[in-house]
């Protein structure tokens, strides 16, 4: 797909388009899920999956040693480094009982850990956890393992580590260089600092190496946030995501330590999305979707452009539409039509598993409205182009015809150039790509029949 030109990006499009709504990592969203749902119905469905098919694994590592005030990731902070040893303790519990669930030891071809902060753990503590996976799982020759890293908590000898321990992907969270803002959000790490570690990630033959950045912190200005834009690019990571500050204080205990009046005005923030992606642009990155963007010879970027793009819980994906299961609190997992979500808090996500249960919290078995809606929103998000024959075929229905009301409302953003109706087919057009979220917000069932979005992010 061609590249859409920076200059037809206008203001008052963006404008238009600042309202909230999901990133549609799963479809249903998250916040449809049920407690209804408990870890009965996830080992039936674990065990119908069985070991045939390669899946994804996901591991969330909820500690930090320092609180960063704009965080809403379920997170414990901490410099009781021993907390991590009932942790890996409940881990190893846990995928003991999928792999029991399974019926065997399933291949894996995409392994992530998130958090928190996965560095928090130690080297011998990362050395055990990937023992306990070796042990419970088969990770593929060529398997993607990525990690994120706080470049304040490793130097050059832990990044030497990871990567012996198989690691070949590293996302570093950045957010801001701007000293100022660094210090209003509590998270301070240098320029050199970082530019050192990609560095030294670069020797030390990691395949991709990722950079997070946040806009819409306190104190950025769209002038100082283009000088941290400048100074990302310069330093040439594979892949940039860069996303929406959004400030929920009445959902997320830290931001409340943010000042409302230090947060940039509507204005600045929209400038600031504008100025990146033209910078971005400029500087040689395609714009894969959403909040990411990629070099040219990036394998995301490669995937977009052969049509091979996959979302999954952590993004958009190189992999295969494969099922993924989350191990750790709060972890989601996506198991053929169902969706499970772990325990929010670290006390009953271990609870249960002292008792030998799965410790899901909550979850979804999707109905066939929810998964010909799946399909729908992840053709639009992914390649970009909805195929009428494709969906008739695999769930039998009339597309015009189904999606008469979504169509009436599609039609509005053709007129703004975001998407082109065909005979037999919706194309997101190279403009749509930057609100592509609008696009599929319109199949969104659930969103449509309610009024309120406060809980989701901006979508630009």
């Amino acid at each position: 797909m061609p590249t859409v030109s920076k200059r037809l990006i206008d203001s008052d499009l963006l404008r238009r388009h600042d309202v909230n709504g999901p990133r549609y990592t799963s479809y249903p969203t998250a916040d449809r899920f049920v407690e209804a749902y408990q870890s009965l119905q996830h080992v039936q469905a674990l065990a119908q999956r069985g070991t045939a098919q390669p899946l994804s694994l996901y591991l969330h590592i909820p500690f930090c040693e320092q609180l960063c005030y704009y965080c809403a990731c379920n997170k414990i902070i901490t410099k009781h480094h021993e907390r991590a040893a009932p942790y890996l303790s409940a881990l190893e519990t846990e995928m003991d009982l999928v792999v029991e669930s399974l019926g065997g030891h399933a291949p894996v071809s995409q392994l992530h850990f998130g958090g928190g902060s996965p560095t928090f753990l130690s080297d011998a503590e990362l050395d055990q956890l990937m023992a306990s996976l070796k042990r419970h799982f088969k990770l593929l020759p060529g398997a993607e393992l990525s990690i994120e890293v706080d470049p304040r908590t490793v130097d050059v000898a832990r990044l030497a580590h990871l990567r012996e321990l198989g690691f070949n992907r590293l996302s570093f969270g950045v957010q801001d260089f701007n000293p100022a803002v660094q210090k209003a959000v509590h998270r301070i790490q240098g320029h050199e600092q970082v530019a050192a570690l990609m560095q030294a990630a670069r020797s030390l033959g990691f395949s991709s190496i990722s950079v997070d950045l946040i806009y819409g912190l306190p104190l950025q200005t769209p002038q100082s946030f283009a000088h941290t834009i400048a100074q990302v690019a310069e330093l040439r990571p594979d892949r940039i995501a860069m996303y929406a500050y959004a400030h929920l204080p009445q959902r997320f205990k830290p931001q409340r330590r943010i000042a409302a009046e230090l947060l940039p005005p509507a204005g600045d923030k929209l400038a600031m999305l504008s100025n990146a992606i033209s910078g971005l642009l400029d500087a040689g990155y395609v714009y894969i979707g959403m909040d990411h963007f990629a070099l040219p010879e990036d394998s995301l970027a490669v995937a977009k452009r052969q049509g091979r793009l996959h979302r999954n819980f952590q993004g958009y994906s190189t992999q295969p539409d494969a099922d993924l299961i989350g191990l750790g609190v709060s972890a989601i997992s996506r198991v053929g039509a169902t969706h499970a979500q772990n325990a929010k808090t670290l006390e009953a996500y271990e609870d249960a598993l002292r008792q030998r249960q799965l410790p899901v919290e909550r979850g979804l078995a999707l109905s066939r409205d929810d998964l010909l809606r799946r399909a729908v929103i992840m053709a639009l998000m992914c390649q970009g182009r909805l195929e009428f024959e494709s969906i008739a075929s695999s769930y039998l229905v009339d597309v015009p015809r189904y999606f008469a009301a979504e169509f009436e409302r599609l039609h509005q953003l053709a007129e703004q150039g975001l998407v082109e109706m065909e005979p037999g087919a919706i194309q997101v057009t190279p403009l749509g790509w930057y609100f592509v979220r609008a696009v599929a917000m319109v199949f969104d069932r659930y969103l449509q029949a309610d009024a309120s979005r406060d809980r989701f992010s901006k979508i630009i």
